[in-house]
């Protein structure tokens, strides 16, 4: 037994890695090379892997902790902002899925059972893949991946009643509105918990393990809130991979969330792989062969009926036709939980035969097709013309100039709208997601609904007048189109762009931007300015250096060689002495005290070569002079002379700290 399972393993990871190596040389979606390693090793494939059964476990445990991880990344509150598309995009898009796909079976001859059936597998959609290339293409925040993941979650919810539909819908089981009645009042009391546990019972825990100091703690207690979730999920009826995503949630609650995102990980990367192989595993290649004709036509209509009802649920939701057209096709495969649903019909004698096989080879089709068909509708998108509800906004334009337009609402924006209010700076946001422009609206924003890849609506906040236009889009391709669009509509417009990937700062001042401000550099600039702050560097040659870091385009930390370009100034103040400014408080022992009777040279080995009093400069001060509480002493000396002044001149501690630091001091000496 152990013997033939690390066989299999070997084989199944070996082949996975190679097989993803040669896809990114081809630049093949991950997603899709794991699907097809699983359908070349699998049983029917070359029978490499003969039993599956072990594979399918871990998969499950990798759509949990994939489930799990988004859970980190979102919150109660931005759950809170998807409500509209929960219920509206998710609601219509799954019911009228469901009524179309059973209709259209009825209409084929088959019995009203088994055609509702059909539409309960078809109406999923594939939350592992979905949220798995949104993740890839950094596209979760995005308009379309929160219409995604809002639907998702609905048909996530929605599993539950399939799942006890099914046996109904055989005849096998009578229906039962007490069981339904159970299992609903069982979704309540879990939404319940898990906010009693993410406000109460997770902060504390967690920060137990923290305080636990051992990293192998924190891993396996992350992992357990996991696993415990999914296991009573399931204990009530549920989906494993609902309660992980439940737990993330709670998780994300707390200051732990970002530690619990990194130690997760590669967790999460290698059982998702797991995952997507067994899903290759379970296709009949002999039977796809053989019937191909059948499958491909059965999976090119899933494909056109979900992502066409996918596209017109979304627009229910008020968003424009690229968005539109993005979510649709983002779910327009078969879902992972159609499987177990097929299962359970498979067992009822709803699917027997050489049905299950040719509606399991269609859905695999249609989650091999998804990772193309969204890179195709990504660049198409960007050449939808203009018509529709987004002509709304053809109204006469405004007649300000000189304001500041602000391209989405983010939380970005928001900080970015608030500041230029309380500096009274005239300003315009434009903003894509429905809810937000609603809210803004009501708390009396100057806010437009629309597409900032639309030149008329661009117009209709006056950007071909505006002095700066702000970028905080999360969607790359969206945001290239808009700064091309608004450079050619403003070409005296100072634009500045935030982007979260480093890649796109030299294509985005092609496009016409002046300034880009990349995330992770501004990261890295603001830890340096602190290190330098650290070390007494002037603050003039701090500015200094990190204009030169933020100059070209962050072209220094673009650099292969790290230290490249460094300034020889600041590596000379580095390595020798340098100056900095004390400010005596109140309580400091300096105050009182001449500098003589201070002596600060004999003590830390600094100087005190002027003294700043009420905006008054006293240069080379006289040793006499005596010090008074908000002096401001510039010091000049080393690094550690300077510590070592500043050490001298604080206030002392409070007698109860110092009794408690001396306590802790004798403690650790008695371990």
């Amino acid at each position: 037994m152990l013997d033939r399972l690390l066989h299999e393993s070997l084989i199944l990871f070996g082949s996975a890695v190679v097989v993803l190596l040669v896809a990114a040389r081809l630049r093949v979606p991950p997603i899709l090379a794991l699907l097809l390693t699983g359908m070349v090793i699998g049983p029917t494939g070359l029978g490499w892997v003969a039993h599956a059964d072990e594979v399918e476990a871990f998969a499950e445990i990798g759509v949990a902790l994939l489930l799990f991880a988004i859970g980190l990344e979102l919150s109660l509150a931005r759950l809170r902002e998807l409500k509209r598309i929960f219920l509206v995009g998710g609601g219509s898009q799954t019911g009228i899925t469901l009524l179309a796909a059973a209709g259209i079976a009825a209409l084929l001859g088959f019995a009203p059972p088994n055609a509702i059936f059909y539409g309960c597998v078809i109406a999923l959609s594939s939350t592992a893949i979905v949220l798995k290339l949104l993740d890839e293409r950094r596209e979760g925040d995005t308009p379309h991946g929160q219409v995604a993941l809002g639907i998702l979650l609905f048909q996530d919810f929605l599993i539950v009643p399939l799942i006890v539909l099914t046996p109904v819908l055989a005849g096998t089981v009578p229906l039962s509105f007490g069981d339904l009645a159970l299992r609903f009042g069982g979704a309540l009391l879990l939404i319940g918990l898990v906010v009693l546990l993410a406000r109460k019972v997770a902060p504390w825990v967690l920060l137990g393990l923290a305080r636990s100091g051992a990293r192998e703690t924190f891993v396996l207690g992350a992992l357990v809130a996991c696993l415990g979730m999914s296991w009573l999920t399931h204990a009530l009826g549920f989906s494993l991979a609902l309660g992980a995503f439940l737990a993330g949630l709670i998780v994300s609650e707390t200051e732990y969330s970002h530690q619990v995102v990194a130690d997760v990980t590669p967790f999460r990367d290698l059982f998702a792989s797991l995952f997507f192989i067994s899903i290759g595993m379970l296709v009949d290649l002999d039977f796809f062969v053989a019937s191909w004709p059948q499958v491909v036509g059965l999976a090119f209509g899933i494909l056109v009926l979900k992502g066409s009802i996918a596209g017109g649920a979304t627009a229910l939701s008020g968003f424009p036709h690229r968005t539109r057209l993005l979510a649709g096709v983002a779910l327009c495969q078969v879902g992972e939980f159609s499987f177990v649903l097929m299962e359970v019909g498979r067992q009822n004698g709803l699917l027997l035969g050489g049905r299950f096989q040719l509606l399991l080879a269609a859905a695999v089709l249609t989650m091999l097709a998804t990772p193309l068909l969204l890179e195709l509708a990504s660049r198409f998108g960007a050449r939808i013309p203009a018509r529709g509800i987004e002509t709304a906004a053809d109204a006469a334009q405004t007649a300000r100039s000189g304001h500041v337009v602000i391209v989405g609402y983010g939380s970005g924006g928001r900080l970015v709208r608030r500041a230029l209010a309380e500096a009274h700076i005239d300003h315009a946001a434009l903003e894509l997601n429905a809810d937000l422009v609603r809210r803004a609206r009501a708390d009396g924003v100057d806010i437009e609904f629309g597409d900032a890849t639309r030149a008329d609506l661009l117009l209709h906040v006056g950007v071909d007048r505006a002095r700066v236009v702000v970028f905080e889009l999360s969607d790359p391709v969206a945001l290239h189109l808009a700064v091309r669009t608004t450079r050619e509509l403003a070409p005296h417009a100072e634009i500045i762009v935030r982007t979260r990937r480093a890649e796109d700062i030299e294509a985005l001042q092609a496009l016409g931007a002046d300034k880009v401000i990349a995330e992770s550099f501004e990261t890295a600039i603001e830890i340096f300015t602190r290190v330098l702050e650290r070390y007494h560097v002037p603050r003039n040659l701090i500015r200094a250096q990190t204009r030169v870091l933020r100059g070209e385009g962050y072209a220094m930390l673009r650099a292969p060689a790290v230290g490249a370009g460094v300034s020889e100034t600041v590596l000379d103040v580095l390595a020798a002495g340098t100056t900095d400014i004390y400010r005596l408080e109140p309580e400091s022992p300096a105050v009182g005290r001449s500098l003589r009777d201070l002596d600060l040279r004999r003590l830390a080995g600094a100087s005190v070569i002027a003294v700043v009093r009420d905006e008054t400069p006293f240069p080379n001060p006289s040793a006499t002079l005596a010090l008074e509480a908000g002096d401001c002493l510039v010091l000049v000396g080393s690094h550690a002379e300077l510590d070592r002044a500043f050490d001298a001149l604080r206030p002392p501690l409070p007698p109860e700290v110092q009794q408690a630091l001396s306590t802790d001091d004798g403690a650790m000496r008695g371990l």
